[in-house]
Order: C-alpha cells, then sequence, then structure tokens
C-alpha cells in the first residue's frame, strides 16, 4: 500500500485534494469512483518532486502573451495553445504549458492547474483565482506582467550593479593564491639557508607549502564547509536571526529595508487592483517579502486590520519596512486612491533601492581594494624582513 496526493472533481464541479492510501493508482482511481470523483492527476506522496520555480523575467512573458491574447477575445486554451506552439521556447517551458494545457481541457480552471505544477508563485496564484471569480483575468494578467517585468527589472539593475565588486574580489583571490603557490615557493631555498625567520615569515611560508602540496584537502574542507553552511542556514531559527541581522545592519540594513518595502508595496498594490480583500491581500503579499523575521510580523498585522485598524496604522509597526510606507498608505486611505499610492510608493521605493545599490557599491570599491593591498602588503613585509635583517646582521659583523 502507498500513499497518493490526488487531484479530482466530484459532480459537483468542485476540486478536491486530499491523500489517499491505496495499492495503486488504478485501485486509487476505482476508490474515488466509489465516492463520486473523477481522479485527475495522483503522485505518489514522497516521490513527486517539484519543478523549478520560473524567474520574474518568464512569469512576465506568459503573463503577458495571455494578457495580449485573453484582450484580443482568444478562449484561455486557445491562448495557452498559441503561447505552447511559440518558437524559442525552451523544451521545459514548453512542456510546462502543454501540462497546463492538458488539465485545462480536463475542465480544471488556471489556477488550480498552475498550483498542480508547483513552479508558480502564491501571488499570481491568488490573483489568477481572484481574476477568474471577477472575469477580468485578461487585466489580472497585465498587472501580473507589469508586477514581474518591474521585479525583474529591479534584480537585473542589482545584479549588474554588484557585478564589478564581485570581479574584483575574485581578482583579489586570484592574486593571493598566485603568490602564495607560485611565487613564494622560489625564495623556499633562500629561506632555508637562514637560522632564524620571523613568524609572520614562517607563518606565510608554511601556508604556502600546505597550499602547495595538500591543496585538494583544502578544496575539500572549503566544500564541506559551503555544504554545512547551507544546511544550517535552513535551520528556522538559524534563518529567523540571519534575516533580522539583514534588517538591523548599518548600511545593508537600509537597503535592505528599501527592497522590501518596495517588494511588498508592489505586491499588495497587485493583489488590492485585481480586488482581493485587504486581508487577504496581507497574508499573500507578506509572504513574498523574502525575509522571515518581517513575515512573522504578518500575523499581527492581519489581525489588527481585521479588528478594525487602518491599514497604515498596522504596518507602522512591521520592524523592516521604511515608515514612508505606512505615511502613504494613510494618504490613500483618506483620499480612496490606495492602489494608485501603494503603486507610487513601489515605483520610489524601486528607485531609491537602485541609487541605495549604487551607494553601497561606491562604498565597496575602496573596501576591497584596501582589503586587497593590506593582503599584498602584509605578504612583501613577510618576505623581505628576513632579508633585511640578514643585510642587517652582515653589516653588523662586518
Amino acid at each position: 500500500m502507498a500513499n497518493f496526493r490526488y487531484t479530482a472533481k466530484g459532480m459537483d464541479g468542485k476540486v478536491r485534494r486530499a491523500l489517499m492510501e491505496a495499492a495503486n493508482e488504478t485501485a486509487l482511481q476505482q476508490q474515488l469512483k466509489e465516492q463520486g470523483l473523477y481522479l485527475i492527476r495522483a503522485k505518489e506522496a514522497g516521490r513527486a518532486g517539484k519543478r523549478r520555480k520560473l524567474s520574474s523575467r518568464q512569469l512576465s512573458e506568459l503573463a503577458k502573451s495571455l494578457s495580449t491574447l485573453l484582450a484580443s477575445g482568444v478562449s484561455i486554451v486557445r491562448a495557452l495553445e498559441i503561447i505552447a506552439e511559440e518558437e524559442g521556447l525552451s523544451p521545459a517551458a514548453r512542456t510546462l504549458y502543454l501540462e497546463l494545457l492538458a488539465d485545462l481541457r480536463k475542465g480544471l480552471a488556471l489556477s488550480e492547474a498552475m498550483e498542480l505544477r508547483g513552479c508558480f508563485p502564491e501571488l499570481m496564484l491568488g490573483m489568477i483565482r481572484s481574476g477568474e471569480g471577477s472575469g477580468n483575468l485578461d487585466q489580472v494578467m497585465n498587472r501580473l506582467a507589469l508586477h514581474y517585468e518591474r521585479e525583474s527589472r529591479l534584480k537585473q539593475q542589482v545584479r549588474s550593479t554588484m557585478t564589478y565588486p564581485a570581479v574584483l574580489l575574485v581578482m583579489c583571490v586570484l592574486v593571493v593564491i598566485v603568490i602564495v603557490t607560485f611565487i613564494l615557493p622560489q625564495f623556499e631555498e633562500l629561506f632555508a639557508e637562514m637560522e632564524t625567520l620571523p613568524a609572520i615569515t614562517e607563518l606565510l611560508m608554511a601556508a604556502s607549502r600546505y597550499l602547495v602540496s595538500e591543496w585538494y584537502v583544502l578544496l575539500f574542507v572549503l566544500f564541506l564547509l559551503g555544504v554545512l553552511l547551507r544546511i544550517v542556514s535552513k535551520i528556522d531559527r538559524v534563518r529567523y536571526a540571519i534575516d533580522l541581522a539583514k534588517v538591523r545592519l548599518p548600511v545593508i540594513g537600509r537597503l535592505n529595508r528599501v527592497i522590501y518595502t518596495a517588494r511588498f508595496a508592489r505586491t499588495l498594490s497587485s493583489l488590492y487592483s485585481s480586488g482581493m480583500p485587504v486581508a487577504a491581500a496581507l497574508g499573500t503579499a507578506g509572504g513574498t517579502v523574502g525575509n522571515l523575521y518581517v513575515e512573522r510580523q504578518f500575523d499581527k498585522v492581519i489581525a489588527m486590520v481585521r479588528s478594525g485598524i487602518p491599514l497604515s496604522a498596522s504596518l507602522r509597526e512591521v520592524d523592516g519596512f521604511l515608515k514612508k510606507l505606512s505615511s502613504t498608505i494613510m494618504v490613500g486611505e483618506e483620499s480612496g486612491r490606495l492602489d494608485t499610492m501603494l503603486d507610487s510608493i513601489a515605483v520610489t521605493m524601486e528607485e531609491e533601492a537602485e541609487e541605495a545599490t549604487k551607494r553601497l557599491v561606491t562604498l565597496l570599491e575602496p573596501v576591497l581594494i584596501l582589503i586587497m593591498a593590506l593582503l599584498v602588503g602584509f605578504i612583501i613585509v613577510a618576505v623581505m624582513l628576513p632579508i633585511y635583517q640578514s643585510y642587517g646582521a652582515i653589516e653588523g659583523a662586518a
């Protein structure tokens, strides 16, 4: 007997998802049939692997294509057929769209078919459910396209801005490795003739000999350390502590708060504009921030909103957002243009995040150059010090 996670549709048209024990999929289908359910999909629990999450760019392109086709009067099934036949699609994307198309032909809604794939974000699923309920799926897709396009642009700006410091850091490491493994061994014979060596020279030469002869051990240790850090970082308490530090750090903390504020405001604006209630939108938007410390504060925020406290006052208590967010939302609540003000603050925060990233890189460049200079300077001093000492000893003897 095995446990199957299944999706089935009843005679009333409602879709049911649950876990059931059966000998095989055929037996599961028979058991569900006896209950008046039609099996749509079933996977053995514990063996079904989820697809890799789609990137913001992929989500934006899919939403833009669906928005254009649906707005022109094409049905959702025909729209997916057209998208799946487009040239330039990767095999994985084409397979994904064909699977969605097959589920739609079985009678599933688009949101249900996407949820089964496990590679679409909850924000997209929530907005599509809202659009399916209100009948304005084309408008929802247009908002999703704009949302993920801006998110992709912000990520690309941060990534491109951080490229130079990353290259500089790699160059720094490579320079040190070349000096320690290729240049320092040339001094081995010279230092061997000296009676005593300074402590820093002994340390540096020992490190050089170790890297030359036991480099594979160091690589293995670094690999194990990386795996260990990856495992430890997934522990709930450790991740919470790391995310708390991301908000509280002096310079990087400010940048992270700007990014979190922009991300939350953009998501909440998209959800609220699609017709989702504020309380439900808060739950989804809070989960897209990307910081566990900030996300855990939303249980309190949602409870405050449901008790009648204004959204602006509730969000003011969140540690991790800029106070500008609550002030802007307050203006939107007073003027009745909350969706417009949320969109405005999102644009402002995205621009501020770009500027803050540039300032951070401007600060990182001299710091990395200084670190490289100190490392190279330390090596030069460690090499030259015994030579100068030997010269001094020769002059003293003369």
